[in-house]
């Protein structure tokens, strides 16, 4: 009997396949994805880094503590086929932006800043395009959780309604209040930028901008008016995203997303890693597949430009349980 075979999942309609386990970032597995004949398509993302490195990457803890739920009336509202945040709000540059969490569990933490910052442009029609500082979030938050070794999504959207967060763009862009300290890293084997390796620890929460920054740390501050969950309904989660913006989620990283270049992501083989946090964007259809459109934060050399798309409507992975967002406060 050939070694492989295709297990169906009668209850979520999962494609997922049996076999010896293979290196997550091996080219048999790529070979095996492909083979699969799914909904996407794999290629290699990382090369030569060590796995627990990879496993640092996917710092969310799932199943944490929630945020009050916000329910839409969705009676009357006629939510399009497809939708893109970036085409909505065109003069909103973060909604476009992919960043790098560089070797840190700080996805928590970059979801929330990615979103936070989309959020700030749209309500304010395009007068507020700020980059809101992942690292305030990372080092600032004592109840997120473990900064690099892992966060709470909700809690990292309930620090912005309390606390507020400054401004702070990429590794060394000198853009904002706090810019990211953690250096970007290389998943390649040829790359400018330095070989990515296991943990890095939690920088510093530093109550004070960079030198030469015109603004102080307090009056820098944006804040929350509200942070919520989003039920798990797909129409939930879609209303949310047409009204308001780009929004938080988290699910279950398996060994062959690390290998997603193109398609509607759908998990066929691999063991779990982690719990990962990612911006949710959009969704749409592709050759008869639904899917959520996300920007992940592992730099835009992996997958699709550092986008990509997953399954929608049955919950794949988790990633329809926790979706978390809030409201500006200006």
């Amino acid at each position: 009997m050939h070694p492989f075979f295709l297990l169906y999942i009668a209850v979520t309609g999962s494609i997922a396949w049996a076999h010896p386990h293979l290196s997550p970032i091996s080219s048999e597995l790529v070979s095996l994805i492909n083979k699969a004949n799914t909904t996407w398509t794999a290629g290699h993302n990382f090369h030569k880094v060590d796995i627990s490195y990879v496993r640092g990457l996917c710092g969310t803890i799932l199943n944490g503590p929630k945020l009050p739920e916000r329910v839409h009336n969705i009676k009357g509202i006629n939510i399009p086929d497809s939708f893109d945040s970036r085409q909505q709000w065109p003069n909103c540059p973060t909604i476009q932006q992919i960043r790098d969490q560089g070797s840190c569990g700080s996805c928590w933490a970059f979801g929330a800043a990615e979103a936070i910052s989309d959020r700030l442009c749209i309500q304010s029609g395009g007068h507020v395009s700020v980059e809101i500082s992942a690292e305030d979030l990372l080092t600032c938050c004592d109840d997120c959780g473990m900064g690099c070794f892992g966060g709470y999504t909700s809690a990292a959207w309930e620090f912005w309604t309390k606390a507020g967060l400054v401004t702070g763009g990429l590794y060394n862009s000198n853009i904002g209040c706090r810019p990211y300290t953690i250096a970007s890293c290389e998943h390649h084997i040829n790359g400018t930028r330095p070989p990515c390796q296991g943990e890095t620890e939690t920088p510093k929460c530093v109550q004070q901008c960079t030198d030469g920054y015109s603004l102080s740390y307090p009056k820098d501050k944006h804040f929350g008016r509200h942070s919520y969950s989003i039920p798990s309904q797909q129409e939930q989660i879609m209303t949310e995203l047409y009204k308001n913006g780009p929004v938080e989620a988290s699910f279950s990283v398996y060994e062959d997303f690390l290998q997603y270049k193109s398609g509607v992501y759908q998990h066929v083989t691999g063991e779990m890693l982690g719990g990962h946090a990612i911006k949710l964007l959009g969704w749409g259809e592709e050759n008869g597949t639904p899917y959520w459109l996300a920007a992940n934060s592992w730099n835009n050399d992996w997958g699709d430009k550092g986008f990509f798309k997953i399954r929608r409507g049955n919950d794949e992975c988790g990633i329809e349980s926790e979706v978390v967002a809030g409201i500006p406060l200006n």
